[in-house]
This record gives C-alpha cells, sequence and structure tokens, in this order.
C-alpha cells in the first residue's frame, strides 16, 4: 500500500512500514519499522518544517523528489513472494547515488533486516558499493587515514574515539545513521553494511550536494549549528596534568603575564575535589576559588575546571544520586562502573534530565557562583571499567541501545544550565561526542593519546574527519598525553612540531601528563592523585621557550582571522580544520591528500610529522600561493619542497591574502 502526505511517503508492504518525508533541503530521512508504527526520536535531527516535494506512483513503485534528491522505493518481486520494499537515490540528473542491495549483491539478502531482540531488534541494514567511491567524516578514530572506503569501525564511544555516524561521499551524497546504538559500519568493497546492537526502528538521513562542502554544511544545519565561540576560546589554552592547589595555579597564570606571552585559559584539572562527585573544590588546596578566578580574569584569563561523569560510593552526594535513580544502572553484577585511582564509582546518567538538573545545580553553586563559567567535561563516553554495554541501563533504555547519546547529552546539560543564566556563548571541552553535540557548544579533544610521532599523525586525520562529521570545534593534547618526559630531547622535537601544528588548529591548547611526576597526600595523610611534571612553556629549555612562545604570538596575530572561521562555523556549520576536498573537490589529486589541510578557506598548512624532518613535500592546488615565513611565491598545479628549520612550519596564504602577516612575523 502507498499512501502520500505533504513532503512524506508511506509505504506499507509484507509487514514492514517505510516512511520517505523530506527532512531539510535536497534531503531525505528513511524511517521503517516491522509490525508497528513509526516513533519520533529527537536524538539529533532537528524538527523540520516539510518542503514541497514532488511524488509519482505506479505499478510496484513510488517516488519522492525534494530538490536535488529522489527517492525510488520498489518491491523486488510480487504476490505472496513479495519482499521489502527497496529504495534506491537518485541526484537531479538522474544518476544513482546510493541503493540497498538487491538480488545481484547476494541470494536473497533484504536490505533491512530485523531480527527480535525482546521488545527490540537487531537491525542490519545493507547497501550498494560503487567501484572508486572515496568516503569521508564518521568522526574521530584513530585510523591514520581520511579515506574511510574498505574499514570496519565500531560505532561506539571510547577514549580517543568519537562515533558520529556521518559520511560525505565522492559520489555526491551525505549519509547520517540516525540511530544511537552501539553497532558497526562496514564499508566494504562489496556493499555497505550498518548495524545496530538493539533498536526500535530503522532511520537514516541522506543528502544529495554538489560539492562535500555542500553536503557538510546541510548535515550541520539538519543537526544543529555551534553557538559562537567565545573570544577567550580563540587564543592559547594552558592546561596540565594537574595544578593541584590554588597556589600553583596562579603562579602559572603569572609567569606567563610576566612573560609577556598572552594566555586566554587556563585550566584546572581532575581531582581538585575531595571525593569525584562532589562537584567542588577542595577547601585544603583550592581555599579561596573566587578570589582566584577573579585574580585570573583581572589578568585576562579564563579559568576552567574539569568535570567528571563517575560518582564515588564515598561522594557526600552518591546515596541522595543512588536514591534518585540519577545513576547508570548495572543489569547484573557489582554496582560498579569504573575504578579510578582508589574509588569504586556509578556513572551519572547523563540522559537523564532530572540528573542533568542535579548536577547543574551543584556545579551553579559550587563553580559559577565563585566565579567559573567554562567546564572541562570529561569521562564524556563513558570509559567503563569493561565495555559489556547490554549490562548498563540508562533512562532512555539500555546503553546497547541509546549509549552513543552519552556524550551530547553530557554537553547539553552544561549548555542548557548555562543558557537558562543567561549565558549565550558558550563551549565546553569535551573527551567525546555524538551528532548534534555541536549545538551545545561542545569542543572536542582527541582523548588520552601517546606522546609518539605515530599518534601525532594519527591526530590531524581525526581531526579532519571529525570536522567532515559536522563538529567543527576541535582539539588535541599538544605533545600527547602520556609519556612525554619533559627532560628528553626526543620529545622537545615532538612537542615543538606538535606545537607549531596546534597554532592552525581550531583551538591550541597546551595539555599532558608530563614525566617525572610527583605524589601528594591531604591533611588526612591520604594519598592523592599524583601530579605530572611542569608543562609551560618555559619548562623545556630556553631554546624550547623562545620557539613555542613564537607561534603563542603568531596565533594571537591571527586572532581576527580565527575569529572570522568560527563565526562561519557559527553561521554555517564549516569547520575550521578540513581536508583539502572541501574546498578544491575538482582536483583529483586532493581527495587522496591526508598529511595537508587548509585552515579555513586561506590558510594551507603542512605540519611536520616526522622527527629530524629538513623539508616537506607537500601539493598545492592552482592558484598563487604564498609561502607565510619567507614571502616566496608559488603557481600552484604542482608540488613543491619547502625547508622545515625549527622556527617554521609549512604554511602558505592563497591568493595573496593576509600579506601583512609576513612582515609581522618576522619581527617575532
Amino acid at each position: 500500500m502507498v499512501k502520500t502526505e505533504p513532503g512524506k511517503l508511506i509505504w506499507k508492504t509484507n509487514g514492514e512500514t517505510v516512511v520517505i518525508e523530506s527532512w531539510g533541503e535536497n534531503a531525505l530521512r528513511v524511517r521503517a519499522v516491522m509490525q508497528g508504527e513509526i516513533t519520533e526520536t529527537g536524538y539529533a535531527l532537528l524538527p523540520q518544517e516539510p518542503l514541497p516535494c514532488r511524488t509519482e506512483t505506479g505499478d510496484g513503485f513510488a517516488k519522492i523528489t525534494n530538490g536535488k534528491l529522489t527517492a525510488r522505493i520498489e518491491l523486488a518481486s510480487s504476490g505472496w513472494r513479495k519482499d521489502h520494499g527497496r529504495i534506491t537515490f537518485f541526484d537531479e540528473l538522474g544518476k544513482p547515488l546510493l541503493g540497498d542491495v538487491d538480488e545481484s549483491d547476494g541470494p536473497s539478502h533484504h536490505p533491512r533486516v530485523f531480527r527480535p531482540l525482546g521488545a527490540d531488534a537487531r537491525l542490519t541494514c545493507s547497501f550498494k558499493a560503487y567501484p572508486g567511491e572515496k568516503l569521508y567524516g564518521m568522526g574521530q578514530y584513530q585510523l591514520g587515514r581520511l579515506n574511510l572506503k574498505g574499514c570496519v569501525l565500531e560505532l561506539a564511544q571510547k577514549n580517543t574515539q568519537a562515533s558520529v555516524p556521518f559520511v560525505v561521499s565522492s559520489r555526491g551524497y551525505g549519509f547520517f545513521w540516525h540511530n544511537p546504538a552501539i553497532g558497526q559500519a562496514i564499508f566494504g568493497e562489496n556493499r555497505t553494511v550498518w548495524t545496530a546492537e538493539s533498536c526500535r526502528q530503522c532511520d537514516y538521513w541522506v543528502v544529495a550536494g554538489d560539492t562535500p562542502a555542500e553536503i557538510q554544511q546541510a548535515f550541520a544545519k539538519a543537526t544543529g549549528l555551534p553557538p559562537m565561540m567565545p573570544e577567550y576560546g580563540l587564543g592559547f589554552w594552558q592546561s596540565k596534568a594537574r595544578y593541584w592547589t590554588q597556589e600553583q595555579v596562579l603562579e602559572v597564570a603569572r609567569g606567563y603575564k610576566e612573560r609577556g606571552l598572552p594566555l586566554d585559559v587556563l585550566i584546572i584539572d581532575f581531582f581538585h575535589w575531595p571525593r569525584m562527585g562532589d562537584f567542588r573544590f577542595d577547601p585544603e588546596f583550592f581555599p579561596d576559588p573566587k578570589g582566584m578566578a577573579d585574580e585570573l580574569r583581572a589578568l585576562g584569563i579564563e579559568p576552567m575546571v574539569s568535570v567528571w561523569t563517575p560518582i564515588d560510593y564515598r561522594s557526600e552526594n552518591f546515596e541522595e544520586m543512588m536514591d534518585q535513580n540519577l545513576l547508570v544502572h548495572v543489569e547484573q553484577g557489582m554496582e560498579i562502573t569504573l575504578r579510578f585511582f582508589d574509588g569504586e564509582t556509578l556513572y551519572l546518567d547523563t540522559t537523564n534530565p532530572d540528573a542533568r538538573r542535579y548536577v547543574w545545580d551543584k556545579l551553579r553553586k559550587n563553580y559559577v557562583e565563585n566565579g567559573i563559567r567554562a567546564f572541562w567535561l570529561d569521562e564524556a563516553e563513558p570509559g567503563y571499567m569493561k565495555y559489556d554495554y547490554a549490562n548498563y541501563r540508562l533512562h532512555l533504555g539500555s546503553s546497547l541501545q541509546v549509549g552513543n547519546l552519552y556524550p551530547q547529552a553530557y554537553a547539553r546539560m552544561i549548555c542548557e544550565g548555562r543558557q537558562a543564566d543567561g549565558e549565550e556563548e558558550i563551549v565546553s571541552l569535551v573527551r567525546c561526542a555524538w551528532a548534534g553535540s555541536q549545538r551545545y557548544g561542545a569542543l572536542v579533544w582527541s582523548g588520552d593519546i601517546a606522546s609518539t610521532w605515530e599518534s601525532f599523525r594519527r591526530q590531524l586525520c581525526a581531526g579532519l574527519s571529525i570536522g567532515m562529521a559536522g563538529i567543527p570545534w576541535w582539539t588535541t593534547d599538544i605533545g600527547g598525553f602520556f609519556g612525554g618526559d619533559v627532560r628528553d630531547p626526543a620529545f622537545h622535537q615532538l612537542l615543538l612540531r606538535w606545537f607549531q601544528w596546534g597554532a592552525f588548529c581550531p583551538v591550541m591548547r597546551l595539555h599532558g601528563a608530563r614525566l617525572p611526576q610527583t605524589d601528594h597526600t591531604n591533611a588526612r595523610g591520604e594519598l592523592i592523585l599524583d601530579e605530572g611534571a611542569p608543562n609551560e612553556i618555559w619548562s623545556f629549555g630556553s631554546e624550547m621557550e623562545r620557539l613555542l612562545a613564537r607561534f603563542i604570538r603568531i596565533r594571537e596575530l591571527m586572532r581576527p582571522y580565527v575569529r572570522s572561521l568560527m563565526q562561519a562555523a557559527h553561521e554555517t556549520g564549516e569547520p575550521l580544520l578540513r581536508p583539502m576536498l572541501y574546498d578544491f573537490p575538482e582536483d583529483d589529486a586532493v581527495w587522496d591528500l591526508w598529511d595537508q589541510y587548509l585552515f579555513g578557506p586561506d590558510l594551507l598548512v603542512a605540519p611536520v610529522l616526522e622527527p629530524d624532518a629538513a623539508s616537506r613535500t607537500l601539493y598545492l592546488p592552482k592558484g598563487r600561493w604564498t609561502h607565510l615565513f619567507s614571502g616566496m611565491t608559488f603557481e600552484g598545479g604542482c608540488r613543491v619542497v619547502v625547508p622545515t628549520p625549527p622556527e617554521e612550519i609549512p604554511v602558505f596564504l592563497r591568493d595573496g591574502r593576509h600579506a601583512e602577516w609576513i612582515e609581522a612575523i618576522r619581527s617575532l
């Protein structure tokens, strides 16, 4: 049976109901359910008004067209053997963009397979694969590659992994798996397969576009644009694991100001609290948090504090949160979701609106009223002690069914709390994300990565991929988190090249658990979490301080440009950090480039990704390109080799833009 409504096509056959409807310009949303009714979910896609669509029905088929995208659904056979409706998507010229598998892809292979799982189902959706297709996006994975064709990706959130299930295809479409269930995406040579381990219905979104930029921005608009980055987010951020006293925090701030170095944000990391889950400063080590915040802000520095989702059994808030069902429930075994340091904990249930309100009330009282308005949201996946997703239950359902929504709901907690207080410019540093996180001011960082060259290289691809998946605010621990020894010259070289790259990232942030580390105790004689070695730019010797300070000043020089990029991201969703194909899709040579990128439309950046590198080879697209440090001009459409002395990173200005920077940098 076929039924049409404004902007919508409804198809029923063989127990399945399929609804295809307009969902933004040039986009269609597809939902399907077996023996049931379609349900409304607001996981990530924002509500849309139906757009004028053309519909057509015929013998065994139906079509719906929204702008540049057409979906045709048809039966594979007739009579009692009627199969599931198979869907093919076409562009405005009638070229197939994406289609369900059919008999040619395997015997009796249905495109949507619902296998009963209690009241829910395990869902598998299979699509045709196309020779030569390239796929980009999917959030942040530690793969070290951009083109995801041939990859198998886990749809699950983990430390260093942020699964955002949206891909941009070289064929001219974008595909969003609108399902927060744990699952898998297989981009095979013979077919593309999406799996949800537990869900109620099939739900995905397809958009057509002439360029990757058009496709990516359509997805950003469909899932929500970010707010405008606050002014304090544009410059240099200082952090380490961890500043353990109020006086230490203020000494670092004074150190930067005494050197005449701009510092926008200073972060106070975890275990500044008595017990995890107390959501307040420990008065033994931070006796006057408001006075501290006032002094930092008087110096022009925004304080940010770390907030964690594990709630220690010994926390002053644990019993109340347990009694109000505000914590993740363990179905079987001990009620423990994480053991950390000397505590056993249960996670905050961020999908529960009551839990979000409860914690925000604590944050408002203990932090905001003491001058803290920016938060670092750690453990946002969350980082379960054991990833047995079926054993954890959230307010919205089993973690197996809705677990990937956790980091989005975490960022939502802060955003809605700040908005209720009248704040509009909101940024939260978050260790993970899902689709829609960007609309809650999520600045994603790439997690607890290693201080190695290999890890450094992987972060470049991670940042480019998450931008293509609709998350424009992204950063990384400059120098890596684990393993960097402040006494090691080899680490200094890695840190320098990473720091240079950080100056040309959406947010420039120095962080890490540096070696050697120091133990501390509290007044009760309890061992508290250790402190990493100093991680300020003067911690690595005078020559390193000179080199690093130069790039802080370069970042400050670019502040108006960075502000304009943040404004564009706010208005369109376009990423600051983007692969070359974003701006030069007509150039076949750029589609496989992963080790260079564009920082906004005007700057081409090629980080130095190998130790002891005296030069760097890179590709310049057609046009006129000016080397930022030498002022030399190159005609594009070819590969060039440029020197890479310690004072420089290969950066090229497009078509003579920002030429005034060249002379300004020479004086730094």
